[in-house]
């Protein structure tokens, strides 16, 4: 089996609020049938209702983005001033930021935001982990 993940898909409480944060971030999604579709790289994001994500998983209802959930997205950068822009960018988009950008133990800078939902991601730059010409990126030999 290939180590791979093709999709992440969001339940959201309010989907055209969502679908402008992300745009107001940059990135351009298209919707379908009241899903929205982002291209982010070599996978996906998707945006969908929290309750439709809940009942179409199986599940009676997911929590209420209230707390941590246990799940950090992270879109990893080439560089500080990078991050920095970006941060300020999901700032004004309505973003709360839960971290400034900053030094991090590892040498490289991050900082990190929740989007409307609670949804939480990290922005970083690490220069342990390099991005391909791409954008994609590999994880070296730790060892």
């Amino acid at each position: 089996m290939d180590q791979r993940i093709t999709l992440i898909t969001l339940g959201v409480s309010d989907l055209r609020r969502s679908t402008s944060f992300y745009e107001a971030l940059g990135w351009r999604g298209q919707e379908v049938e009241e899903t929205v579709f982002f291209q982010a790289g070599g996978m996906g994001l998707v945006l969908w209702s929290r309750e439709k994500l809940a009942r179409d998983s199986g599940v009676p209802g997911l929590p209420s983005g209230d707390g941590f959930d246990g799940i950090v997205l992270a879109q990893n950068l080439r560089s500080a001033a990078e991050v920095d822009e970006l941060i300020a960018r999901a700032e004004s988009a309505g973003a709360a930021i839960t971290r400034a950008p900053a030094e991090t133990f590892y040498g490289g800078y991050a900082g990190c935001f929740a989007d409307p939902d609670g949804h939480l991601w990290e922005i970083a730059f690490n220069p342990g982990l390099p991005l391909e010409d791409d954008g994609s990126l590999r994880i070296p030999e730790l060892g």
